[in-house]
């Protein structure tokens, strides 16, 4: 219950950071599913901060909805900072939003592996104005518990850009 208190206050905090800077958000969510997208318009009014949401669990509709490139996730893998700076910045381009965070990982019980074990997560932040930040998370967990950190911190790092801006 804890933790859920701790969500709703961060995008509580969120959103009324959003609705006094006159800035839209948009979410491109991987291995979230869809989680950050559903926490964010939970809440009357959320049309005047919360863009689009982008639930690309596929590298294919990272490539269509989001313009990832091929090379890239070949090269790299869909859970890598490469794909989820190219996610932000098509979450960016595809919407009206001027504040995007991408998610990108391995929530389990499988997918892992030595180098990307389950719990691995990549996050990128973007405010347009500026350069994207993305960073690398290790969650403890099942499934479940992985996903849910994995949205706590998307909402945390949205704050800090959001802050900063």
């Amino acid at each position: 219950m804890k933790n859920d208190d701790s969500m709703l206050c961060a995008r509580d905090q969120l959103a009324e950071l959003l609705t006094q800077q006159e800035l839209l958000l948009a979410v491109a969510e991987s291995c979230t599913g869809g989680w950050l997208s559903k926490l964010c318009t939970d809440i009357g009014g959320s049309s005047n901060w919360f863009d689009s949401g982008f639930v690309t669990y596929s590298n294919r509709a990272k490539q269509h909805m989001l313009g990832v490139s091929e090379q890239t996730l070949q090269q790299h893998g869909a859970v890598s900072e490469a794909v989820v700076i190219e996610m932000v910045t098509g979450a960016l381009q595809q919407s009206d939003a001027q504040v995007a965070v991408s998610i990108s990982g391995i929530a389990g019980p499988d997918g892992g592996s030595d180098e990307k074990p389950v719990g691995t997560v990549w996050f990128a932040w973007k405010h347009i104005s500026m350069p994207a930040t993305a960073s690398c998370y290790h969650f403890d967990g099942n499934r479940d518990a992985v996903r849910r950190q994995a949205v706590e911190r998307a909402l945390q790092g949205l704050l800090e850009i959001v802050q900063g801006s």
